[in-house]
């Protein structure tokens, strides 16, 4: 499975944020960190407001923070947010696509379970659980 490039860059995002939760960060300075464009981490910034991961305030002292503690943030849950509209393979779209074999396939219940497996794998990992220990 590969992950969306907007999910990874998410993903680094948060991480980022996690790593200081108390301060608020200027789109242009995460940008930089992350080496994105800043209209690009501006519409990644977008996304993940919209879905309740990040605050944004605007003007001279805005920025962007975590919306929720990281432990509470589990990382299946951000994947699952940022790939919602990417099907595994084509017959799991919402239209189920135009596979030619779905009617007598049996390949389609083991990527079905190996997907499960994969987002099970990824919600027992916080946003907490990914950051380096705090130096002693």
């Amino acid at each position: 499975m590969r992950l969306l490039a907007a999910t990874d860059f998410a993903l680094r995002a948060l991480m980022r944020l996690a790593a200081e939760p108390e301060r608020r960060m200027s789109t242009e300075e995460l940008a930089r960190e992350l080496g994105l464009s800043r209209n690009h981490l501006h519409k990644l910034v977008q996304a993940l407001a919209a879905e309740g991961l990040v605050a944004t305030q605007r003007g001279a002292q805005g920025g962007v923070t975590l919306a929720l503690p990281p432990d509470q943030i589990r990382i299946g849950e951000v994947v699952r947010r940022m790939e919602r509209d990417q099907a595994l393979v084509e017959c799991f779209r919402a239209d189920g696509g135009g596979c030619s074999l779905t009617a007598r396939c049996r390949l389609k219940a083991a990527l079905a379970g190996a997907e499960f497996a994969f987002y099970r794998a990824l919600d027992a990992v916080s946003l907490a659980d990914c950051l380096p220990p705090a130096p002693r």
